[in-house]
């Protein structure tokens, strides 16, 4: 096999650091300068207690993503599953000593920060997928017996993250996953199937809802019920997206998020902030920022070479989507409250980290695209 000068498996680090999409960069800079500048004015006009650590925060995810993206993509190929099992560890840890903060157990304590292991699995599960059919043909993936070790890599964390409980992230993990087994070759009448047989168990799975979860799909319906209450959150939201207007009443000067009114205003409903202080155009200028980030992300996906490469851009690329889909569709009220952060833009340490590694491999799979690894090529590292 002949390789370019740069896309060869001996490429300097020079050459690699070249071969990053900086246009890439560029954008994800802006993003996360936009939210550095909606915590400041969540803040009240302060660096402090938001703003600084998002940019210090980022800052450290640019060199981890960066660190990541010039490390052989084999290397990832190599050792999916040990980054899988790893996080698979730290979700049962959570459910033997977890922290518990509002009547969730979702982090470990490491004495310096909260580590949230349910947000690492988003990007260890897409690894360990993309690393099961890499070594896998179109034929094996359409082989019902052959799904039953990729299934039970999604069940696992799965069950574990729905007892924490955070429904929110188990349906991204199965969202996420379902993306990479269409991508594999996996038959839509599957899905079709699944989908159905979801929708008959729904008023099984109903009883197996804890109470709060139960209150935010009834709000979701009707939040006027419990307007004081359980709808606070979303009522307080449409007021504040609708106050907006078309141009919005100024950096600083929204009334709902300065008056306190609108509840989680630096994390779940910074987008409500945004749009209420740059109205309809700075919501929809922030979503066509989202938008090129994945059309980057899924065109980089489709020009690697590798199945393997392939399928870790298009999880990677899916996940990020479902976090900008879910955040904004919630906060506008068309899909219930589950408290997924507006990617680059909420506070959050480890969902910032997780964003960053994931686009740390997409990019890997950037420079490393012309690669060309055979379905048992994990020993050619």
């Amino acid at each position: 096999m002949m390789y370019s000068r740069y896309n060869s498996p001996n490429m300097t680090l020079l050459q690699k650091m070249w071969q990053i999409n900086w246009s890439l960069v560029v954008l994800l800079c802006t993003v996360a300068a936009v939210g550095f500048a909606m915590l400041y004015s969540a803040a009240g006009g302060s660096v402090d207690p938001w703003a600084s650590k998002h940019l210090i925060r980022f800052i450290f995810g640019l060199v981890v993503m960066i660190v990541i993206t010039v490390i052989d993509i084999r290397f990832w190929l190599k050792y999916a599953y040990v980054f899988y099992a790893v996080s698979l560890v730290l979700l049962i840890l959570v459910e033997l000593s977890g922290l518990i903060g509002m009547g969730a157990k979702r982090w470990l304590d490491l004495g310096y920060f909260n580590l949230q292991p349910s947000e690492i699995m988003k990007i260890a599960l897409v690894l360990s997928l993309a690393r099961y059919f890499h070594g896998a043909s179109i034929d094996d993936a359409r082989r019902s017996s052959l799904m039953i070790f990729p299934i039970f890599l999604v069940a696992a964390p799965t069950v574990l993250v729905l007892r924490q409980p955070d429904l929110g992230t188990a349906l991204m993990l199965l969202m996420a996953s379902s993306a990479i087994f269409f991508a594999a070759g996996v038959q839509i009448w599957k899905f079709s199937a699944i989908i159905g047989a979801s929708i008959a168990a729904s008023p099984i799975a109903w009883q197996f809802l804890r109470e709060y979860q139960q209150k935010r799909v009834l709000m979701f319906l009707n939040p006027e019920s419990d307007p004081l209450g359980a709808g606070y959150h979303i009522i307080q939201s449409k007021i504040a997206l609708g106050s907006g207007a078309m141009t919005g009443k100024g950096f600083m000067s929204g009334t709902q998020g300065r008056l306190n009114f609108l509840p989680e205003m630096q994390t779940d409903f910074i987008f409500t902030l945004l749009a209420e202080e740059f109205g309809m155009i700075g919501g929809v200028a922030l979503l066509a920022l989202y938008c090129m980030i994945l059309i980057f992300g899924y065109a980089i996906s489709m020009r690697c070479q590798t199945q393997f490469g392939r399928l870790v851009g298009i999880g990677v690329t899916t996940t990020f989507f479902l976090y900008v889909f879910i955040n904004i569709a919630m906060v506008m009220g068309l899909i219930p409250v589950v408290g997924v952060p507006l990617p680059l833009i909420s506070y959050g340490g480890t969902a910032m980290l997780t964003l960053m590694i994931g686009f740390g491999l997409l990019m890997s799979t950037w420079v490393h695209r012309d690669i060309l690894v055979g379905r048992r090529g994990v020993e050619d590292l």
